[in-house]
């Protein structure tokens, strides 16, 4: 995923926004990136994604999600068509 892709497809909130707030804000917690205008408060699916980003960004990694637009969207639809997250997760 690039740094201009979604990561909240409901709010349309990129990974390079995430970043940069939680570059700014230093949240303690992941649900403080619904703040980050309000990601992961629509239908839920970012959610796994963010506590991922959260992780890297508080163990001092550069975050990141390896998979694609393509791939991350489709996955998504699969969870509101099911209510059911993929086998992979987020890896």
């Amino acid at each position: 995923m690039d740094p201009d892709d979604h990561v909240c497809l409901c709010y349309r909130v990129s990974l390079r926004k995430l970043i940069t707030y939680m570059n700014r804000e230093k949240p303690a917690v992941p649900s403080q990136l619904c703040d980050c205008l309000n990601a992961g408060t629509g239908c839920q699916w970012c959610v796994p994604f963010l506590k991922k980003l959260h992780a890297q960004w508080q163990a001092g990694q550069s975050p990141q999600l390896p998979v694609s637009p393509e791939e991350y969207a489709a996955r998504r639809r699969h969870y509101k068509r099911t209510g059911e997250r993929d086998a992979e997760g987020t890896d």
